[in-house]
């Protein structure tokens, strides 16, 4: 996988691959949760994207607050699927740190913005 200059998009792009790798055995009754799971996380990227290209600060600054809020949004859910047993600790304490490593980055690049 090719590694962007920007952390955050990096590191969202790393979690996608996770997603996509660790979220394979979904039980059926669930599949919507792990819908949500991978829709939200590629929102995310295309808004990284998004808000990196924009010229515009207060623009930017949204979209920026978009991402953010989809983020919690993802914890939210991943922490859902640890509730009803679907993934395990590790898998729940591998995606809450990288959640809560984007974070980090997300609202350190909002706060430059302003």
């Amino acid at each position: 996988m090719k590694k962007e200059k920007f952390v955050v998009i990096n590191c969202i792009r790393e979690l996608i691959v996770n997603i996509d790798k660790y979220l394979v055995n979904f039980p059926k009754r669930d599949i919507e949760i792990k819908q949500q799971i991978s829709t939200i996380s590629k929102e995310m990227l295309l808004l990284a994207y998004e808000a990196n290209a924009s010229e515009n600060k207060e623009k930017r600054k949204d979209i920026q607050e978009k991402v953010i809020s989809r983020l919690k949004y993802l914890d939210f859910l991943i922490n859902l699927c640890y509730d009803k047993q679907i993934i395990n600790g590790k898998r729940y304490l591998k995606f809450g740190e990288s959640i809560d490593y984007i974070l980090k980055y997300a609202n350190g690049w909002r706060k430059s913005t302003i």
